[in-house]
């Protein structure tokens, strides 16, 4: 079939409110932009099916400190204060842009003032769809993107991939890219993420670019057992039980989670939400009421009857690690690459924990907005550039093996391999350093396999590529976990478990069939030693 050939200024991968932020900034700056999604733009991935908090707080000096303090000691002090003032700025801005403009449906408080700390993803993303195609972004619903394409200096010029439902491939030349396709979950079931397979780190390390906080990636998330719906911030509200009914003692939400990990090695959990009160309760239902559905069905009354609990792997879409920033403007060591919201490292505003979904929401919508503003910029100076200058593909593994072609669906087998490395919490979750080696072993065993046998065509060459993301993503999670001889935010290490002063750093990996980790020094002390 004919190649759908497209040029634009601006090509955006991605469709969740990281990439859509991204287009609608780009638009609004003058750039013609084209948005490919691996789905439907507007119901894909973890916020359209769900919903956030926002870190959302007004600009008051108390509660920005506040709010700034917060999570600096969880996040092992790797956090940038000048970030999350920025961030908290521009969120602010936005999210009051998205009721002003978008007229969202925010609700109101007691007082009569409306309540912007929270978001229901399919009505924010439907919204936020419908204002990029007001804006005019062309908009490819269905077309998951297989490889970046670079010119001759090396500069990301565009992209190829795969119309499904018109089986047609397509390229895109373009003067500048942004990344925002998400965080890697290793199609572990979580609700929504079953997209978030770490492409864009793939992409962008074939490019060249840098990842850091990949350590910062075992994170998991309570969902009732047989279920995908994670919403951990409920859970504060929790009792945990073992199987026999008795209280299991050290268990919680926050701070506590590993107990429950080692328990579910032997047995099952049961929970039970009965430290809400009446009003905690009614919120409850009215923030997320997907939460309940489950509960609702089964005839279950979560506040008052025991149920069975598992933790789901969430990997970089609730941990921080991702692609490196080089700038403001969420550039890449790669020239017109940029990056934004989970695919990016979100280092810069959490340090080593999770934002959960506040936090996470918001670097969606700052990041966004930073990398497509300075995408537009890039592809103005080059100006009649993405039409003229010669491209070359960079894909790999998955596209290009360097052996014998193995069989259409190995993508199967490494998908199995990489997930026995990273989703039980034996290996993963509870980590240590012989453990994660051999993990790693295994995980390069796998890597260099795939290498020289994985090949899949036409659309079969999209899940390819996610299983050769995945084995990607797992490598430097490891690597970088490894390097890490300490325990600090997420990166828990039960033979190194104390917080060791001197590693007071980032750490930054890249590389593909070698992979590599360097210290990135701070630029500021931590405010306090933790």
């Amino acid at each position: 079939m004919t190649t759908l050939d497209l040029t634009t200024d601006v090509l955006v991968v991605g469709g969740g409110p990281a990439a859509t932020w991204a287009a609608l900034k780009a638009a609004r700056a003058g750039a013609d932009v084209v948005l490919a999604d691996k789905g439907y733009c507007g119901t894909s991935g973890a916020t359209a099916s769900a919903g956030t908090g926002v870190w959302y707080v007004p600009p008051e000096p108390a509660a920005r400190e506040a709010a700034m303090a917060s999570r600096e000691a969880l996040g092992g002090h790797l956090a940038d204060r000048r970030w999350m003032a920025r961030v908290l700025d521009q969120t602010y801005e936005s999210v009051n842009e998205l009721a002003d403009e978008a007229r969202y449906p925010f609700p109101t408080g007691p007082d009569g003032r409306p309540l912007r700390n929270g978001l229901q993803g399919p009505e924010y993303m439907r919204r936020m769809r419908v204002r990029v195609r007001r804006a005019g972004v062309r908009v490819l619903d269905h077309s998951p993107v297989r490889e970046l394409l670079a010119d001759t200096s090396g500069a990301v010029a565009g992209a190829t991939g795969y119309r499904r439902q018109a089986q047609q491939p397509y390229r895109v030349r373009a003067g500048a890219v942004v990344l925002a396709t998400g965080g890697c979950a290793f199609l572990s079931g979580a609700l929504g993420c079953n997209v978030n397979t770490g492409d864009g780190a793939l992409f962008a390390a074939e490019a060249g670019a840098e990842l850091s906080g990949m350590e910062f990636s075992n994170a998991y998330a309570i969902a009732p057992e047989h279920t995908s719906v994670t919403k951990t911030a409920f859970y504060t509200f929790a009792t945990f039980f073992h199987e026999d009914g008795t209280v299991l003692e050290g268990a919680a939400s926050q701070g506590g989670r590993s107990v429950i990990a080692r328990a579910l090695l032997e047995e099952k959990v049961y929970c039970r939400l009965d430290r809400a009160d009446a009003a905690a309760r009614a919120a409850m239902r009215l923030a997320q009421p997907n939460f309940f559905l489950t509960f609702d069905r089964l005839g279950i009354d979560p506040f008052t009857q025991r149920f069975a609990i598992t933790l789901i792997a969430e990997g970089t879409v609730r941990g921080t690690g991702g692609i490196r920033l080089t700038g403001d403007d969420c550039a890449t060591t790669v020239p017109g690459l940029y990056a934004a919201g989970d695919a990016a490292t979100r280092e810069l505003i959490c340090g080593g924990f999770t934002g959960g979904g506040s936090h996470n929401a918001a670097w969606a919508i700052s990041s966004s907005g930073w990398a497509g503003q300075a995408a537009a910029r890039h592809a103005r100076s080059h100006s009649g550039g993405a039409r003229t200058r010669r491209t070359v593909p960079v894909g790999g593994a998955g596209l290009r093996p360097t052996g014998t072609p193995g069989p259409a669906d190995g993508f199967r087998e490494v998908v199995a391999a990489v997930q026995g490395e990273v989703l039980p919490y034996r290996k993963n979750y509870l980590r240590h350093g012989d453990g994660l080696a051999a993990s790693l072993r295994a995980l390069d065993d796998t890597w260099h396999r795939l290498r020289a046998t994985l090949y899949a065509g036409d659309g079969d060459a999209v899940r390819a590529r996610q299983a050769a993301a995945m084995v990607a993503h797992a490598r430097w999670m490891y690597t970088a976990a490894l390097a890490r001889t300490e325990t600090r935010g997420m990166a828990k290490r039960l033979d190194f478990p104390a917080q060791d002063p001197g590693q007071h750093h980032r750490i930054v990996t890249g590389g593909l069939d070698r992979v590599w980790t360097r210290p990135e020094p701070l630029t500021t002390a931590p405010r306090e030693v933790a």
